[in-house]
């Protein structure tokens, strides 16, 4: 089982790799979607979130408001660290969970926004990074989430910067082309070195 880490900054593409990637036949294990998991209602990552930060980052259901929470935690380094001591142990589990459900010939792609800033890049036999130039960056920021430029350099800054993400990686993909060539960058590091490096683990594998 070959496992790959896949990360990239805010509005760069890494969703597209992802979903390229599932596409081509891998397991991909969305972190964003399992941080949602595990604070959904009823949850114990939510009544740890409440604890936190008070029940004002609920909404009128119950559930979590992320826009009042991310207002409160991307300003303030020590909240951002207290949320994330809180949500990814438990994202963790369950992405272990997750793939050890999966056949052992399976290429596991994990999709996590944050790798670098929590330093699990090493735990990968692959870190593949998507990046794209800042500028262009915050211009889709605007243009897909519209968002203003202030907001959009905030989150930027509170993720790894671009040179920190290329030293962890073993492939970076620039995406600052067409959708499809970057669907098209994918597809021939699949065939060319995901799957070659799958099939080597196989064989080695007692």
């Amino acid at each position: 089982m070959l496992r790959v880490g896949l990360t990239g900054g805010i509005a760069a593409g890494k969703s597209l790799a992802a979903r390229t990637l599932q596409d081509l036949g891998a397991l991909v294990i969305d972190a964003d979607a399992l941080a949602r998991e595990v604070v959904e209602p009823g949850t114990e990552g939510l009544s740890a979130v409440v604890e936190a930060f008070g029940s004002g980052i609920l909404d009128a259901e119950g559930r979590l408001d992320r826009p009042a929470l991310a207002a409160v935690v991307f300003s303030d380094e020590a909240k951002r660290k207290t949320l994330n001591g809180i949500v990814h142990p438990r994202v963790r589990a369950r992405a272990a969970e997750l793939e050890r459900e999966a056949a052992p010939e399976t290429v596991v792609v994990h999709d996590m926004p944050l790798l670098v800033e929590t330093g699990q890049h090493r735990n990968f036999d692959f870190v593949l990074v998507v990046d794209a130039p800042e500028e262009e960056r915050i211009r889709r920021m605007a243009a897909d989430r519209g968002m203003s430029e202030e907001a959009a350099r905030a989150r930027i800054a509170a993720q790894a910067s671009a040179e920190e993400r290329a030293a962890a990686a073993d492939v970076v993909l620039v995406n600052d082309g067409t959708a499809g060539e970057l669907i098209e960058a994918v597809r021939q590091l699949w065939e060319t070195r995901l799957v070659p490096l799958n099939v080597e683990l196989l064989r080695a594998a007692p």
